[in-house]
């Protein structure tokens, strides 16, 4: 735990995660995620990072549910720097925005948050039912699960666990908790094996081809990038989307390496 001070919950919200009706889900949610009071938070007991519930709410009485990533809860680990787990979940959310690619929830830096400055994202209601299970989706959004992959070669994802491939209660399916993303030296770690030699679709690498092709698209993302990542690990994720474009195949993965743990 960051300096070794615990993060306690403030008042009691029951969480996103434990409501039986749909969590509100704003078409824009950024002035609540930006702005928004924070009049509740609930630690939600998994995951090894510290991770809470919030509730947001606005000057017009609108309102979400949100997931709050502090800094200061943050496990330091051995290869990923100190502190920076809550900027790589932004920058995630930023590169799939900029790719067009609807796949992960919008997700902001809020500096006065409870517990200081860290990640927001807004809550993804999840169906609990069997169809939501990760074994079920490989069936049935198999394109969806191949925009996943790729986007976790891209972004270096050393967690893709099958719990972060989430289908929300409007039937659509998500991608979550990118902390673990933009490092420089390889490190995927999937439970997504299922196109291991695959030809990426043609639609894909087309929407990547196009992007890398304008060097105006490459510099504004490069620019959105820069506060979020080091300068190197930009130059990577440019690198890894050069040798996709070369060669465009998912690669075969090693079942000892590129596992995550646990991995659902």
């Amino acid at each position: 735990m960051a300096r070794g001070v615990p993060l306690q919950s403030t008042q009691s919200v029951a969480p996103a995660l434990l409501l039986e009706e749909p969590a509100p889900w704003p078409d824009d949610p950024f002035p609540l995620l930006e702005r928004g009071s924070v009049d509740g938070i609930e630690l939600i007991p998994w995951g090894s990072n510290y991770t809470f519930a919030a509730r947001l709410n606005g000057a017009d009485g609108s309102g979400c549910y949100a997931v709050y990533k502090p800094r200061r809860g943050e496990v330091p680990l051995r290869d990923f720097p100190n502190g920076t787990l809550y900027k790589r979940e932004v920058a995630a959310y930023l590169l799939a925005r900029c790719l067009g690619w609807d796949m992960v929830p919008p997700t902001v830096i809020r500096v006065d948050a409870p517990h200081g400055i860290g990640s927001l994202q807004l809550y993804v209601q999840p169906k609990v039912e069997p169809a939501a299970q990760f074994d079920r989706l490989r069936e049935t959004h198999r394109c969806e699960l191949q925009r996943m992959a790729l986007f976790d070669l891209l972004t270096n994802n050393a967690d893709r666990k099958g719990g972060h491939c989430l289908l929300d209660v409007r039937g659509r399916m998500w991608g979550i908790d990118h902390g673990l993303t933009f490092h420089h030296v390889p490190k995927l770690r999937t439970v997504i094996w299922d196109f291991c030699g695959e030809e990426i679709p043609r639609v894909l690498i087309d929407e990547l081809a196009d992007f890398r092709a304008d060097q105006a698209r490459v510099e504004q993302l490069c620019h959105t990038l820069r506060p979020l990542l080091a300068e190197h690990e930009i130059e990577a994720l440019l690198q890894r989307w050069d040798r996709l474009l070369s060669m465009p195949c998912y690669p075969q993965l090693d079942p000892y390496r590129n596992v995550p743990w646990p991995p659902f």
